[in-house]
């Protein structure tokens, strides 16, 4: 058999964590140290694998079911080669150090499970009420595999040079960065969106380190409903969704 398929064959490493191609993540598994995966994740696998559901402390749901943010993960571990991939999004693999990330949950892919994540605020300078924003700080050190909708950006920050990003464009920046969220506004309802722009919240990045912005405002929905009603219209879960994209296109 013969085919240009043949080009895409398994690419060998001596990384624990590789990316096969831009929109799948390798990951080596040697028996000692396990690795978390966003949960039905994985597309393939090699070798003597173990998933198992992992644990969520009655805290981290209570925590979740007010912010809405957490991790959902599986655990994977054993001896062999593990494939993962989610909505054929983009994959960056990042060293966690002593200065930590802070992330949006929905863009991670896969971690170390050494790492310690905890759901942090992020408070309107406004004072509304369900106006701000949490994330999740992580912490340790290990790799983070994230995932954005498209070749992101990562921008400096510096003390002379801070940066303004759309709060749904925003990956994970630096967790010793000074963080705000805002909405730069010439009305007096500060809930409306920019004048006419269709611009709203964005978050100011102040202090020294990076942030990483994807070209895109939202994820592609997890688990949309297509039909009628206003499930069908806005999706299941955080971002949203569009009834009429019946071809699942989120390049559009």
């Amino acid at each position: 058999m013969q085919s240009p398929l043949f080009a895409y064959t398994e690419q060998q490493s001596q990384d624990r964590y590789a990316v096969q191609n831009p929109q799948l993540l390798r990951v080596a598994l040697t028996g000692h140290d396990d690795v978390l995966a966003r949960k039905g994740a994985m597309v393939a696998y090699q070798g003597l694998i173990e998933f198992d559901g992992e644990y969520e402390s009655h805290g981290q749901r209570q925590t979740r079911a007010v912010t809405g943010e957490g991790l959902d993960l599986m655990r994977c571990s054993g001896q062999g080669t593990v494939y993962l991939a989610n909505l054929a999004q983009y994959i960056h693999v990042v060293d966690v150090d002593h200065d930590g990330m802070t992330v949006d949950g929905d863009y991670v892919l896969a971690l170390d499970s050494a790492l310690h994540s905890e759901v942090v605020a992020v408070d309107s300078e406004y004072g509304i009420s369900g106006s701000g924003k949490y994330q999740l700080n992580i912490s340790g050190r290990g790799k983070v595999a994230l995932m954005t909708s498209g070749q992101p950006l990562m921008m400096e920050v510096t003390p002379d040079k801070y940066v303004n990003a759309d709060a749904d464009a925003v990956v994970a920046w630096s967790s010793a960065l000074r963080v705000q969220m805002q909405a730069q506004t010439h009305s007096s309802g500060v809930r409306r969106r920019r004048g006419s722009t269709g611009e709203g919240w964005e978050l100011s990045f102040l202090g020294q380190g990076f942030a990483l912005v994807q070209p895109s405002e939202v994820m592609p929905p997890q688990h949309a409903e297509i039909g009628q009603g206003l499930a069908a219209q806005y999706g299941v879960g955080g971002n949203g969704a569009y009834g009429q994209n019946q071809a699942n296109d989120w390049s559009r």
